[in-house]
């Protein structure tokens, strides 16, 4: 009876065993030949390569380069082996994916200091991929908005130059198309602000359909690529949170600095006022025409919002406007006359350099003020 046992115990681990080896004499056939048909496609690949080209370094890349890197090689071969045409087959362009909503690159909080020389010639060197007139597309991606940022300006060339340095590196790696216009307003009469933000707006869509407008003093650098310069549902405020402010908002109502508008936003506005001759009360007053037209400010973090400004003394010709508290108070009575709307200048000249686009204008005079008494 034990020795029946034993050999029913024994049949059963045998066949056991034959079931395991057939198992895996299956398992052992099906990844010979699907090694096998790979082994063949790039045997067929090899010899297709050979007839079409007797070179094996890759036609549109070379790793020698400083700035080479294997990742860039594959994709870059990716993108060529896509592109080359095959005998009878008509090539079909990849299309180009929409850019992240928060793209990958962001470094967050930047260490912002201006007590290094800066030179034109080290911005341009830093940023080889942005073209004349301070253009610029994402290469990988298509952007949601075409962006033109609009710089009010007056012999403010030092400043210039760190912003540039700044701000091209933070908006490519925040993925915008964009392009960066310098008004500069000529002569030495009193300095306009709003007037030049409005010419601005209507010079740069004489360039590009632009759909989106940051308007941003050349003073003020933001210190974390978070803080993404396009537009928004809502017109949107930056800088929020400015060092000479304690990094706090100063009031409620503050617009000033950096805003952006979106084209249908600043339309519905009627703009910028152009009657603000001096220092203050613009960005008041726009803050104004936006909650009087229905809309609210959108603002960042106070984290993210966080600017340095270069410090200055006080522009010639910039000197605080005595008329801004009640011009600020009859905004509703003159935004609709006073504004796009109305807008006079004219332009003296247009001149594209790599890495901006100044734009020099004659803007007029201010009235002359009421006598007192």
């Amino acid at each position: 009876m034990t020795r029946l046992m034993l050999g029913r115990t024994l049949e059963r681990i045998c066949k056991a065993v034959l079931l395991l080896c057939l198992v895996h004499f299956l398992i052992m056939m099906i990844l010979y030949f699907d090694v096998y048909s790979q082994r063949f496609d790039i045997f067929s690949r090899f010899n297709n390569g050979r007839n079409s080209s007797s070179s094996r370094t890759h036609p549109l890349y070379n790793l020698s380069r400083p700035n080479a890197t294997f990742a860039g090689y594959l994709s870059t071969a990716d993108h060529v082996a896509s592109a080359r045409p095959e005998a009878n087959i008509t090539p079909t362009a990849k299309p180009v994916p929409p850019c992240p909503e928060v793209p990958p690159g962001l470094v967050g909080r930047l260490l912002i200091e201006f007590s290094s020389v800066m030179t034109l010639e080290r911005v341009q060197k830093e940023n080889p991929n942005v073209t004349e007139g301070g253009r610029y597309s994402p290469p990988d991606c298509r952007a949601k908005q075409k962006v033109a940022i609009i710089i009010p300006f007056r012999h403010r060339d030092n400043h210039l130059k760190y912003w540039l340095h700044y701000l091209h590196p933070i908006l490519r790696r925040q993925k915008i198309d964009y392009g960066i216009y310098i008004i500069n307003q000529l002569g030495e009469d009193t300095f306009n602000r709003a007037k030049l933000l409005n010419i601005g707006y209507v010079e740069a869509l004489k360039e590009a359909d632009y759909d989106c407008f940051i308007f941003s003093d050349v003073d003020l650098i933001p210190m974390d690529d978070r803080n993404l310069y396009h537009c928004y549902d809502q017109p949107r405020h930056f800088a929020i949170a400015m060092d000479k402010f304690g990094f706090r908002l100063p009031y409620a109502g503050y617009f000033g600095g950096v805003s952006g508008l979106s084209k249908k936003q600043f339309l519905k506005i009627n703009g910028f006022p152009n009657e603000y001759w001096g220092w203050g009360g613009e960005d008041d007053d726009i803050y104004n025409r936006i909650t009087l037209n229905g809309m609210k400010v959108s603002r960042p973090d106070v984290r993210i919002g966080r600017y340095r400004m270069i410090k200055h003394e006080r522009d010639k010709h910039n000197e605080p406007n005595p008329q801004r508290f009640n011009k600020i108070q009859n905004t509703k009575n003159t935004m609709k006359r006073d504004g796009i709307s109305s807008l006079t200048y004219r332009v003296v000249e247009v001149k594209k350099y790599p890495l901006y686009t100044n734009i020099s204008v004659e803007i007029g005079k201010p009235p002359p003020r009421p006598l007192k008494g």
